[in-house]
C-alpha cells in the first residue's frame, strides 16, 4: 500500500481518538471526526481499533455521521482488525449501500473463511442497488466457490466494470480462461473507467499473457505500470515469466510515447492548437494521449511556446497536465523548457511523482549534456521508476559510465536494465 498520503494530519493518537469520540453537538466548526477516522490508520493499536469500532456503532442518522462510519470501517479494514469483524459484518445489512461496500471491502482486507460471513456477502449479489463489483472482487479474493452461479449473472451486464469483474472471478474460481479475451477488449473501451478497472481484473485473474495489451491501453501509466509489475511479480515468482519478456513492455510504458498506445478516441475535424492544449487537462488520459500525438504531428513548430504558457497559467498545479507538458517538452526538443524539466525532476510533492520520471526521460530527449550531472543523483533515488528513467535518459545522452552502480539494484527491473546497458548477462 502506498502510504505517502496517509499521515497528512497533525494529530496524535490521543487527539484523534478524543475527536472521534466527541458528540456531534459538541464539535467546533474546525473539528472533523472524518479526519480523525482517517488518521487512526497511522496508529495500529487496540485503542485505535476500539475507537473506530465505537464510531461504527454510532448510528446517528445525520449525513456527517454516516460518512464518518464509512470511513471508520475503511480504516478498520486497512488496519486488518480481526477483532472488529463482528462489528463490520453487522454493516452488511446497512441501508446505506456505501457502508455495505466499505464493509465488504474491509472484510476482504481482514480476511475470513467463515462460511456464514461469506454467504452473507454472496447474498448481496441478489440485492438491488449494491456495489456489485466490490462484492464480486472480495468473494473471489476469499475464494468463495458457492458464489459462482450468482456471479455468472453479471458477465453480460451493460456495466462493463461489473462484467469485467465477473468474468475475472469465473476465470479465477474455475481455472477456465475461455472468456478472458472479453476483459482484454475492455482495455480499449471508450469508457475510461472500464479501461482502468479491467487492469485490476487481469491482475486478479493472474493472466500474465495480457502484459503486452496492458502496455498499450490508453490510460495513465500509473495503472499500466501497476498492472504489469503485479503480473510480472507473480509470473516470475512462479517461474512462468522471464524478466526479459516483461522489460520491453515495462520500459515502453515508462517512456509512454502515444505512438505505442492503441488510442480509442479520434477527432471529427482538425483540432486547433488551443483545443489540444485544453485536452491535456482531461481526466481521461486517452484524450490527452490523442492530443499529445496530434501536437507532435501537427503543431511541432508552435506547440512549445503554448506549452510554456499553459504551464505558467495552470499546468504547474494540475498533476495530469503537468505530466503531459513535461513529456511533450522533451519530445519537441524545446530547449526553452529546460528549467521546467529541472523543476519537474525535483518536485517531491506526492501527486507529482510520475512527473519526476517523465522529466528525467524528457531531459534525455532534449539532448542537453548539462543534464548528465543532474540526472546521476537520480540513480540513487528511492523511487524505482525514477532510477529506471535516469538510466534511460543517461543512455540517450550517451553516458553509461555509472550504470554499473545499479546492476545489483533491489528492484529486479532496474537491475535488468542496468545489466543490459553494461552488457552483463
Amino acid at each position: 500500500m502506498d502510504k505517502r498520503f496517509l499521515n497528512l494530519f497533525n494529530l496524535t493518537e490521543d487527539e484523534a481518538i478524543a475527536l472521534l469520540d466527541t458528540p456531534l453537538e459538541q464539535l467546533s466548526e474546525d473539528d472533523s471526526r472524518y479526519v480523525a477516522a482517517s488518521h487512526l490508520i497511522n496508529f495500529p493499536s487496540e485503542r485505535s481499533i476500539e475507537a473506530l469500532v465505537r464510531a461504527v456503532q454510532n448510528t446517528d442518522p445525520t449525513l456527517d455521521n454516516r460518512i464518518v462510519r464509512r470511513k471508520a470501517v475503511e480504516s478498520l479494514g486497512r488496519l486488518e482488525a480481526t477483532s472488529a469483524l463482528p462489528t463490520i459484518r453487522a454493516c452488511l445489512a446497512d441501508d446505506d449501500c456505501y457502508m455495505v461496500e466499505n464493509a465488504v471491502w474491509a472484510i476482504g482486507e481482514i480476511g475470513t473463511q467463515d462460511p456464514a460471513i461469506l454467504e452473507e456477502m454472496a447474498q448481496l449479489l441478489d440485492k438491488p442497488g449494491q456495489t456489485y463489483r466490490v462484492i464480486i472482487h472480495t468473494l473471489t479474493q476469499l475464494a468463495y466457490q458457492p458464489a459462482l452461479d450468482r456471479i455468472r449473472q453479471f458477465v453480460d451486464v451493460e456495466d462493463k466494470p461489473i462484467a469485467s469483474a465477473a468474468i475475472a472471478a469465473i476465470c479465477r474460481l474455475t481455472n477456465d480462461y475461455t472468456d478472458i479475451e472479453k476483459i482484454i477488449s475492455f482495455l480499449y473501451h471508450p469508457n475510461v473507467y472500464a479501461r482502468r478497472l479491467c487492469i485490476q481484473d487481469l491482475i486478479d485473474a493472474q493472466y500474465y499473457p495480457a502484459i503486452p495489451q496492458i502496455a498499450q491501453a490508453p490510460v495513465s501509466l500509473v495503472f499500466r505500470l501497476r498492472g504489469i509489475r503485479a503480473l510480472a511479480e507473480m509470473g516470475v515468482s512462479e517461474g512462468k515469466l522471464a524478466i526479459a519478456e516483461v522489460q520491453p513492455h515495462l520500459e515502453s510504458v515508462l517512456v509512454d510515447h502515444p505512438s505505442t498506445l492503441q488510442l480509442v478516441h479520434a477527432y471529427d475535424q482538425p483540432p486547433t492548437l488551443e483545443f489540444l492544449i485544453r485536452e491535456l487537462y482531461e481526466t481521461d488520459f486517452g484524450r490527452s494521449y490523442l492530443a499529445t500525438q496530434t501536437l507532435l504531428e501537427t503543431y511541432a513548430e508552435t506547440a512549445g511556446e503554448a506549452l510554456l504558457a499553459t504551464y505558467a497559467q495552470e499546468a504547474q498545479e494540475d498533476y495530469g497536465a503537468h505530466y503531459h507538458v513535461i513529456k511533450l517538452l522533451g519530445w519537441l526538443k524545446y530547449a526553452p523548457g529546460y528549467d521546467i524539466l529541472l523543476e519537474g525532476l525535483h518536485n517531491r510533492e506526492p501527486q507529482f511523482q510520475k512527473s519526476r520520471a517523465a522529466a528525467a526521460i524528457a531531459l534525455g530527449e532534449l539532448g542537453d549534456s548539462r543534464a548528465i550531472d543532474i540526472l546521476k543523483p537520480c540513480l540513487e533515488a528511492k523511487l524505482w521508476d525514477l532510477r529506471y528513467a535516469a538510466l534511460v535518459a543517461l543512455e540517450k545522452l550517451d553516458d553509461t559510465t555509472h550504470h554499473i552502480l545499479l546492476v545489483n539494484d533491489a528492484d529486479r527491473f532496474v537491475q535488468a536494465k542496468a545489466a543490459n546497458l553494461c552488457n552483463i548477462t
